[in-house]
């Protein structure tokens, strides 16, 4: 992969695990400098230095829990105080838990969209300012396959996700003048909780990859990354709105993964 996006700015949040991880060393072996901001400090701050050392970039890590909103403005003006912009921002943050749908409380409704949406939307909005200074922007927003199949037992998660997909294509149509782009990538690929569970469970495993067309899980930063390259570079401007399956055909004959719930 060339180095495309070489001396842009980018933030990931959660970017020091799983899928923001592989996102974010894709894009710093593309060039671009990265701001990781997630809770994890130790982690967070080790996967800092090992951009830095690996590809060579300036990378950044900012304690954040995205949750807060004064938290979500501060993690994008240190951004900005540090580098003097910021073109792409990868929202990847949040979590889902297994709870059938009758029994969902206001308050877990209300902390899976405090996670999965409203930090998305704060981050967009704080980001906004400065995108539309520049002239450009790049807003890549992670969504999940559980929402668009309507996986069972995840339904505050399904809902806060396919809420986001509805805010990037509305964010795609009022700021799409300014050169601002806006998209969705629903990966699948293993994290180390899901490898993990999956070495578990082979029967599980081997249902998932029946239904999976490429054979494998995805490699979050050869499968998933080279997308958030392209969408995050100036090839992307006339791609806009738009929601990328990576997810090896997964979502063709859905997954029949059900996490375990009780009665």
């Amino acid at each position: 992969m060339g180095r495309i996006l070489d001396g842009r700015v980018a933030l990931v949040t959660g970017g020091g695990q799983g899928v923001g991880n592989g996102i974010a060393r894709a894009l710093a072996e593309a060039g671009a400098h990265i701001v990781i901001a997630q809770r994890n400090a130790q982690q967070g701050e080790a996967e800092a230095a090992s951009l830095r050392d690996t590809y060579g970039v300036e990378s950044l890590f900012i304690q954040t829990d995205v949750t807060g909103r004064q938290q979500v403005d501060a993690m994008v003006d240190e951004t900005v105080e540090r580098f003097g912009r910021l073109e792409i921002l990868v929202n990847n943050a949040g979590a889902s838990f297994p709870k059938r749908l009758e029994n969902h409380t206001d308050e877990d409704m209300e902390s899976s969209f405090a996670l999965n949406y409203f930090s998305v939307f704060q981050a967009m909005r704080a980001a906004f300012p400065t995108m539309k200074k520049q002239g450009f922007g790049r807003i890549i927003n992670l969504g999940s396959l559980n929402g668009v199949n309507a996986h069972l037992f995840t339904a505050a998660y399904n809902a806060s996700k396919e809420a986001v997909r509805a805010l990037t294509r509305t964010a795609a149509a009022e700021w799409g003048r300014h050169g601002i782009t806006a998209n969705v990538i629903c990966p699948s690929a293993l994290s180390p909780q899901a490898k993990a569970y999956f070495d578990a469970n082979p029967e599980m495993t081997k249902a998932l990859l029946q239904n999976i067309p490429a054979g494998r899980f995805g490699d979050a930063q050869q499968d998933i990354g080279p997308l958030a390259v392209f969408l995050a570079s100036e090839s992307s401007g006339y791609y806009t709105g738009n929601t990328m399956f990576a997810d090896g055909g997964g979502h063709i004959n859905g997954v029949p993964w059900r996490p375990e719930v009780e009665d």
